[in-house]
């Protein structure tokens, strides 16, 4: 069975999903990245991914791609499609297309793609980059 990703609206195998050459998360690593671990089947700590998504997205002011909700739907029909009982599911979002500029671009919706990897373990650890000091 082939994977299945997910892109820009549409859900594709792996080996069609590709990302426009102009698209500032591949030119400059303009956008954001969630990995949410998948146990029996199911998203680990989905609300708190998609609320550290929102956070980072907001730090960079890139504006969500869909509602919260339609990107958890989203994620778990990755997993479904892909029947992940055991892994990760990657979430990214960028800022988009637009011409190579180091300036950002006037306010545009974020892109979003997922993909997964299915894994016979996953061991996730308490992660500390994410703190602000005060």
């Amino acid at each position: 069975m082939s994977r299945i990703a997910y892109v820009n609206g549409r859900y594709l195998p792996l080996a069609q999903a590709s990302v426009n050459i102009e698209d500032r998360g591949y030119q400059f690593s303009d956008g954001v990245y969630e990995v949410c671990e998948v146990k029996g089947g199911r998203l680990v700590d989905e609300r708190r991914h998609l609320e550290r998504l929102g956070s980072s997205l907001s730090e960079l002011r890139i504006a969500m791609p869909m509602a919260v909700e339609s990107l958890g739907v989203i994620l778990r029909e990755v997993i479904r499609r892909n029947r992940v009982r055991w892994g990760i599911v990657y979430l990214q979002v960028s800022r988009g297309v637009s011409r190579r500029d180091h300036a950002f671009p006037p306010a545009a919706r974020g892109r979003a793609l997922s993909s997964p990897r299915a894994s016979r373990s996953c061991q996730c650890r308490k992660d500390g980059r994410r703190r602000r000091s005060p």
